[in-house]
Parts: C-alpha cells; sequence; structure tokens
C-alpha cells in the first residue's frame, strides 16, 4: 500500500487519552521509553520502533531472512546492466554468436533468481507485518475488554475502533512498505552508485550532476505531502464524523423533513475533504514530472560525456596513447543502472511517509495499551457459590475527582432478600451497581459480599455471581440462543428452553422464523423493546447467578410484556439476593426494604407501607406524583 492509499483508509485523527504511561498489564511488552514526542515530525522516533520490534521476536527468523533477501536483491541487481555491458562490448561488437547466447542465459538465469527473491521477500514481509499486527490487535482487544467503564465514558468507541483497526493496518506497511523496503531501496541505491564509482568515476560524476537536486526534490515534495496528508486525514475524519451521526439519527431528519438541510451540509465537508485530496495529489503533479526531467537531463549528460569520451579514446588510441576506455557497453550500463538508481529514489518519500504513519499509528496504540485504566484485579478468592449477603459501610464514589455522586452510603441486604432504590434522575441508584459490579472504585469506605470485601474476590468469579438487566437492552447481531447464552459452551439449548418458557417468552421465540436460531440483527433491531428485554431476562437465569441486579428493566415495555416481565422477576427472585432500581414505584411495592436516594445522599429507609406513612416523605411524594399523573391520563 502506498503512502497516499494509505492515508486515503484512516479513518479518524485519534488524541492520546491519558497522559498516564504506566502499564499494569503484564503481556504488555516493556517500553523503553515513552512516545511523548511527535512521531510526525522529522525525526524517526527509534524508541518508539524498537517497541514495535518487540512484537517481531517471535518471528526473528523470518525477519532474518527478510533482511538477506533484501541485501541478495540490492546486489543481484546490478548484475543485469554488468552482464548487459560484457554481451554488447564482448559478444555483439565481435559477433559473437555463442558468447552471445551464453550470456542471455546467463541475464534468463538472473532474472529468474531475482524473481524468486523478490517473490519470497514480497511474501515474507507481508506475513510478517500481518503477524505483527494480528497479535498486537489480540492484546489490544483483551486490553481494552479489561478496562473499567471510567475509560469508556470519556473516550468515543469510534476512536478505539479505529485504533483497533486502522492504526493497527498501518503498522503492517511498517514492514512490507516502511522499513525493510526503505531498506531494500537505500542499498540498492549506494550499491549503484559505488559501482558507477568503480566502473568509471569521472563518468559516474558527470552523471550524477543533478542529483543534488533530485534529493532536495524528494525532501520538499516527502514533507509537503505529509503535510497534505494531514490535513486529509482530518477531513476524513470530520466526513466520517458527519456521516456517523446523521446516518445513526437519520429517523430524526425525516421526522422533521431536514434533507435538504443536510444534504447542503454534507455537500460542505464533502467539498472540503475533496479539495484536500486535490492538493495532494497537486504536489504528486509536480514531483514525478520534476523527477522524470532530471532523469531525462542525467541520461543527457551520460550520452553527451560517454560519447565525448569514445572519441577522445579512438583519437588517443590512433596516437598510440591509452587511457580507461568508456564502452557502448559501459554506456548501456549506466543508462540501465540509471533507471535502476531514479525508480527507488522515486519511491523512497512515499514510503517515508508510509513509515512515518505506521509510527503515529503505533504511538496511538501504545497509548491506548498505556493507559492505567485496566481494572485492578489482586484477589484470588472464588468460594464456589456466594451466598448474597451484600453491606456497603460509610461508601463516598465520585466519577471525577471530589465531585460525590455516593456519599457516605451505608445499605445491608441479606441473603435472598430484595433491596429497591428510588430517587430521582441522578441521585446515586445506577452507581450503586456498578461499583457492587467494580466497574468503578470507590474512593472511601468498603462495601462486602458474604463479609468479604469486593477487591478481595477474583473480579471474574465476583461478576460471575451477579445477574444485571438494564434498561437498554444490548444484543449482539446474532441467533437468540446465541445472545441468550453469549456462546458459552456450558449453557445447553434444553437450559435455553426451559429458562425462555419460565419467563414466558417461549411463545413469542417460537414464532419467529428459526426460532431459537432466528437472527436479530444489529442491536437486536428486529425485535421490539419488550421481546428484547424477555430476551435479557432470559439471559439472566440461565447463568444462575446468586445476585440479581434491575436496572429500570421494565420503563420500557408494554403493559402486557410488563405482566410477563413481573412474572418472570417473581421466578427470577426466587433464593436469590435482589437489588431493583425502578421508577414505577409499583413494581416495587413487595421488596423487603426501599432506599430513597437523594444527590448521592440516603435519605429514607423503609418499606412501601413504612415510608407511605412519613408526612411530606420523599418516597410520599414520589408515590403520589406518579398517582396523580395516572389519575390525569386517566382522566384524559
Amino acid at each position: 500500500m502506498t503512502c497516499y492509499n494509505a492515508y486515503k483508509a484512516y479513518t479518524l485523527p485519534l488524541k492520546p487519552v491519558s497522559n498516564d504511561t504506566q502499564n499494569t498489564n503484564p503481556q504488555t511488552p516493556p517500553a523503553t521509553a515513552t512516545a511523548t514526542t511527535s512521531v510526525t515530525g522529522k525525526a524517526l522516533d527509534w524508541k518508539l520502533l524498537m517497541r514495535v520490534m518487540h512484537y517481531v521476536k517471535p518471528y526473528n527468523r523470518s525477519f532474518i531472512i527478510a533482511l538477506f533477501l533484501t541485501i541478495f536483491l540490492a546486489a543481484v541487481a546490478i548484475v543485469q546492466p554488468f552482464l548487459m555491458q560484457i554481451a554488447l562490448d564482448k559478444y555483439i561488437l565481435t559477433s559473437n554468436y555463442p558468447g552471445l547466447v551464453f550470456m542471455v542465459e546467463l541475464m534468463i538465469a538472473q532474472l529468474v533468481a531475482q524473481t524468486i527473491a523478490q517473490y519470497y521477500q514480497t511474501y515474507i514481509t507481508n506475513w510478517l507485518g500481518e503477524s505483527v499486527i494480528r497479535d498486537l490487535r489480540i492484546h489490544i482487544f483483551n486490553h481494552i475488554t479489561s478496562m473499567r467503564l471510567k475509560y469508556f465514558d470519556r473516550t468515543p468507541i469510534g476512536v478505539l475502533i479505529t485504533r483497533t483497526v486502522s492504526d493497527l493496518e498501518t503498522i503492517a506497511d511498517i514492514f512490507s512498505e516502511g522499513l525493510i523496503s526503505i531498506m531494500g531501496d537505500m542499498l540498492l541505491v549506494i550499491a549503484i552508485i559505488v559501482y558507477m564509482v568503480i566502473k568509471d568515476w569521472k563518468l559516474a560524476l558527470i552523471t550524477l550532476i543533478p542529483m543534488p537536486l533530485l534529493l532536495a526534490s524528494t525532501y520538499v515534495f516527502k514533507e509537503a505531502i505529509k503535510s497534505s496528508f494531514q490535513e486529509v486525514r482530518t477531513q476524513v475524519a470530520h466526513l466520517n464524523t458527519f456521516l456517523a451521526e446523521h446516518i445513526s439519527g437519520i429517523s430524526i431528519i425525516q421526522y422533521f423533513a431536514r434533507e435538504d438541510q443536510e444534504m447542503r451540509k454534507f455537500k460542505a465537508v464533502n467539498k472540503k475533504y475533496r479539495d484536500a485530496n486535490i492538493r495532494s495529489n497537486w504536489y504528486y503533479s509536480i514531483f514525478f514530472p520534476v523527477v522524470e526531467v532530471l532523469f531525462a537531463v542525467c541520461i543527457g549528460l551520460l550520452i553527451w560525456y560517454g560519447c565525448k569520451r569514445i572519441l577522445n579514446d579512438q583519437q588517443l588510441a590512433s596516437l598510440g596513447t591509452h587511457g580507461q576506455p568508456v564502452t557502448p557497453g559501459l554506456i548501456l550500463a549506466f543508462i540501465v543502472l540509471l533507471n535502476l538508481l531514479f525508480r527507488p529514489i522515486r519511491q523512497l518519500a512515499d514510503k517515508f511517509n508510509t513509515l512515518q504513519m505506521g509510527m503515529v499509528g503505533a504511538d496511538r496504540i501504545f497509548k491506548v495499551l498505556d493507559t492505567n485504566e485496566v481494572a485492578v484485579n489482586t484477589g484470588e478468592l472464588r468460594t464456589g457459590r456466594i451466598q448474597g449477603d451484600i453491606e456497603f459501610k460509610h461508601v463516598w464514589f465520585a466519577y471525577n475527582d471530589e465531585n460525590w455522586v455516593l456519599k457516605d452510603i451505608s445499605l445491608h441486604v441479606k441473603p435472598g432478600k430484595t433491596l429497591a432504590l428510588v430517587g430521582a434522575t441522578g441521585a446515586g441508584k445506577s452507581s450503586t451497581i456498578n461499583i457492587l459490579n467494580r466497574f468503578y472504585e470507590i474512593a472511601k469506605g468498603t462495601v462486602t459480599v458474604d463479609g468479604v470485601d469486593i477487591r478481595d474476590y477474583d473480579v471474574n468469579f465476583l461478576r460471575s455471581q451477579i445477574a444485571t438487566v438494564i434498561q437498554d437492552v444490548f444484543l449482539f447481531t446474532d441467533t437468540i440462543a446465541n445472545n441468550i447464552s453469549l456462546n458459552n459452551e456450558a449453557i445447553t439449548r434444553e437450559q435455553i428452553i426451559a429458562a425462555a418458557k419460565d419467563v414466558g417468552a417461549h411463545e413469542f421465540i417460537g414464532r419467529l422464523p428459526g426460532g431459537y436460531d432466528y437472527n436479530v440483527m444489529e442491536r437486536g433491531a428486529t425485535l421490539s423493546a419488550g421481546q428484547a428485554q424477555l430476551i435479557s431476562f432470559i439471559r439472566a437465569l440461565v447463568y444462575n447467578p446468586a445476585i440479581l441486579v434491575l436496572d429500570e428493566a421494565t420503563s420500557s415495555v408494554d403493559t402486557e410484556t410488563e405482566i410477563l416481565i413481573q412474572n418472570a422477576i417473581s421466578k427470577l427472585m426466587q433464593g436469590r439476593t435482589a437489588i431493583v432500581i425502578a421508577h414505577r414505584l409499583s413494581t416495587i411495592q413487595n421488596a423487603d426494604k426501599i432506599i430513597v436516594l437523594d444527590h448521592g445522599e440516603i435519605k429514607e429507609t423503609g418499606t412501601h407501607q413504612e415510608l407511605l406513612k412519613i408526612e411530606h416523605g420523599f418516597y410520599r411524594k414520589l408515590y403520589d406524583l406518579q398517582f396523580n399523573s395516572a389519575g390525569i391520563s386517566r382522566q384524559v
């Protein structure tokens, strides 16, 4: 992939997500230094490159073979003009046909060897790059999935997707079109110049007079195209952001008939992207003709000085004086060498930018890997099955600094009992269950399960004992059965069907094409909100949790489905500790304990009947508000 095409493949400009470079993941390769300087600058960040090369260690043999083949190709490339010189001077001009046939056979052998070496070198370097990004992609995906929710709260998902896909693809170019390819081109350039100087230093010096201009033009082009590609990437980001936002919100655009207005906005964004691409193409349209002109000048100098030397050599020979002769074969060899010389120099600017772009991608990927947002999992306790005794002791929690979301919260839920949390939006209800799952870490206090600090449990074990059903159900693009089991091979089809019957969803699933093998498409688009909610209840039931968490699980369903869900909840709660968050107070009247939260503080605690008796209490106000609203609705 050329530098131009690689930049076209970019989707988003990425920004560092954290200045914290500490790495707590033991699988992360040791960093000799953190890439804090911009890798888009003029100097290559060698320390960052060495960190990338850490992932090459498992493939050292392939890397060494690729280097050997690169050196071999540089050496074998200058064999061809050498053979052509001999063929012309010794066999064509002397009419030696058998010798000419032998030289042709040698040239064919050289081409075959060069072709085979080129094939393996290209294949190995691309295989090496793909193997490295495969390992890196597994590593970064594992790292991302182990991060706390706090990291995702401030990091756009599109950024992480881009880093896991597009940025990694640019790292592959470091090997296929970047580092190894540049080394090969530079070796070839050096080999050609050395060979030309050895054969005839005067002829080489005259021929290469335009070379400083070529090198200067290449450097200017490299810097200019790098700047233009940065602009292209910025405009790609704007274009993708516009498309992602407007496609996601297409219903709003159509509801309010905003198609024409949004089309005008899109045309403006698209025009800026087109103009950025045109500017980058403009640099190419200048650089390549300049290279061709300089190449023609070199050829002209070669022919002029070479022919002059041939004529002088003939005059000296007639006078009996002999010097270093310039032959037609040598001029032919120099012409071929100039072609070989200009080809890599033309490509070096592109390849340097490709390498630089790969380093930019590597820098961004390692910033994700170095982000110290991984949930600390130092606990080792795995007790089989917990009882579900939950206790919060003077818990303080904040998402940012000391902007407290929970303030000195203390509560206790005995095994098999149900606790309901109520309160206005932002009261801290969902934060409580996020803490229990260790998605976030508390600042003060302790949280225990069965009398054991939750930090002493293995995180995966703790979460396996808790099933959470949330309002916004997430379903994967997969079958209903796989969305229920989450591809857990330990859960059988019989268990899935039995759980569906208990929840009351077996009948509607059976009516779908394919039944449990029906594909729900992206985010469950082919199911209603109520059907998706029932799927989430089946999922919770088949995992047989010790603790059940219901976060607004019935707020987005119709009355008929709510009745099914209430029956499912009753079965699901049997023998389990339950924490229920609900705005509909009618769904929690049978809870063993209800806690009213307001701005992160516990205001009231008691049963439904006890709280209703508190005059002007928070719960009574919420209850009266809902009751009055329902009464107004009935009157209407």
